[in-house]
Formats: C-alpha cells, sequence, structure tokens
C-alpha cells in the first residue's frame, strides 16, 4: 500500500437524529475538520448525524406504516368499473 495517497481511516460515530442512538464505527469521514466531537467511552470522537439508521427505520423496528391497504388496481375498479 503507498503512503500518502489513502484518505485517514479512524473511528467515528454516526449519531442518529430521530432517536439519539450513538454507533461507534470507523470511517474516511473522520477526516473532516468541520465536525463535532462527543465523548465515548473517554476518548472524543468526531461525530456524523444521520436522518434514519436501523434504531429508527420501519423496516428494521417492525412499526411500518401502509399506506394504501387495498392495492391501486382494486381501487381504480372500484372507481372506474372492472375489466369488461
Amino acid at each position: 500500500m503507498q503512503h500518502g495517497i489513502h484518505p485517514q481511516y479512524d473511528e467515528v460515530v454516526f449519531r442518529d437524529r430521530s432517536t439519539g442512538d450513538l454507533i461507534v464505527t470507523r470511517s474516511t469521514l473522520a477526516s473532516r475538520s468541520d465536525l463535532a466531537t462527543v465523548q465515548v467511552g473517554g476518548r472524543s470522537l468526531p461525530v456524523v448525524d444521520v436522518d434514519v439508521t436501523s434504531h429508527s427505520h420501519g423496516f428494521w423496528t417492525g412499526t411500518t406504516r401502509t399506506l394504501d391497504s387495498e392495492g391501486r388496481v382494486q381501487r381504480f375498479e372500484r372507481r372506474y368499473g372492472g375489466r369488461s
């Protein structure tokens, strides 16, 4: 591996905006200087705010909502009549 051409790969914290959960992982985003820091386990790590994680996404939490309880075809047929 050549030195000096690869981005810095260090620990970073991803924070879920809706739940506030913290996920510590490694990323190349750690090299950005505009990131705020947060104390985790006695260490100061850069934090990246994200909108959705597995802690808040409806598929993973089991709280998905069905917006259309009947299908689009059935609604179309009810509105405009069935096939002739």
